[in-house]
This record gives structure tokens, C-alpha cells and sequence, in this order.
């Protein structure tokens, strides 16, 4: 059963940030973590921005997981995201 993705405002605004490029990948990449979201994450040790991320190759998606929902905190560059 897949899980359902919801954004919050600052995770659609960190997405409008991003070359179009970036943005078909990570849409591509998204569709599957929406199938199986622990298989290909990995768990935050500061839970303060999130429980969990996402590698999409330089860019990390932090999301946390809410009965069959996915709620996508923030997009960003690796370098910039855990500030």
C-alpha cells in the first residue's frame, strides 16, 4: 500500500527553489520513497528539523512519517539543509 506525500509550505518553497532539473528528479524519486519510505531512509539522530531523510544524490528530503502519510519538512542542498 502506498503512503501518502504531503508537503508543508516551507518544503514547496525549498522545491520552487530548485533548477528544473533537480525538480523532475526529485519528483522521480518521491514517488518511490511514497512506496516503502523506512527501505530507503535513514534516521535522523537530531529529530529537532525531522525524524528521517532522503539521499536524492547532493539534495536531502526530511520527512517524518504519520500513520500512512509522508510529511515532507524540508528540500535541500546536503550542505545547507541541517543548518
Amino acid at each position: 500500500m502506498k503512503f501518502e506525500l504531503v508537503y508543508t509550505k516551507r518544503a514547496v518553497d525549498d522545491i520552487n527553489e530548485l533548477d528544473p532539473i533537480a525538480k523532475k528528479r526529485l519528483g522521480k524519486k518521491l514517488l518511490l520513497l511514497a512506496e516503502n519510505p523506512l527501505k530507503y531512509s535513514k534516521k535522523l539522530k537530531n529529530t529537532d528539523l525531522g525524524s528521517y531523510r532522503y539521499r536524492i544524490g547532493d539534495y536531502r528530503v526530511v520527512f517524518d512519517v504519520d500513520g500512512r502519510k509522508i510529511v515532507v519538512l524540508r528540500v535541500g542542498h546536503r550542505r545547507e539543509i541541517y543548518r
